[in-house]
């Protein structure tokens, strides 16, 4: 534990030295500042959020309102069709071609190895066919 001890002692006189370069007032150098806790509250909050039409052209002239002969509750103006949203393409940027030519690139790399692994198996499997075939036969085991 000796050295938790020196630890805390370099950090004293490490704020120690900062305060008086800076000028602050003095403090405790034998002991390091205590670490203040704060407990932190997180609040989520839900939010609806409703889609309103805009119309794009502003409206017509308005001639003043003729006084109504029955009083009937307002009818609600029709509602403008909401003009779906133009999502531009995805940019294809550099990275992503250069990543895909990489790919490309080490993909023909693996199937060129694994052309040349088949290539050399069939001619050893072959050699070796060729040697047992012409190979003479054993000469009998005796004396």
């Amino acid at each position: 534990m000796k050295w938790i001890k020196e630890r805390d002692a370099l950090i004293a006189q490490t704020m120690a030295f900062v305060q008086s370069v800076t000028g602050k007032g003095k403090r405790d150098t034998h002991h390091p500042p205590e670490r203040a806790t704060t407990a932190f509250a997180v609040t989520t909050e839900i939010v609806t959020v409703r889609a309103v039409a805009v119309e794009a052209e502003p409206p017509a002239a308005v001639s003043p309102p003729e006084p109504p002969a029955a009083v009937s509750p307002p009818e609600p103006p029709p509602l403008a069709q909401p003009h779906p949203v133009q999502v531009p393409p995805p940019r294809t940027s550099d990275v992503r071609s250069e990543m895909q030519a990489r790919i490309a690139n080490f993909r023909k790399h693996q199937e060129r190895f694994e052309r040349e692994r088949e290539e050399y198996c069939a001619a050893t499997f072959a050699r070796l066919r060729a040697e047992t075939r012409d190979a003479s036969p054993h000469p009998p085991a005796g004396k």
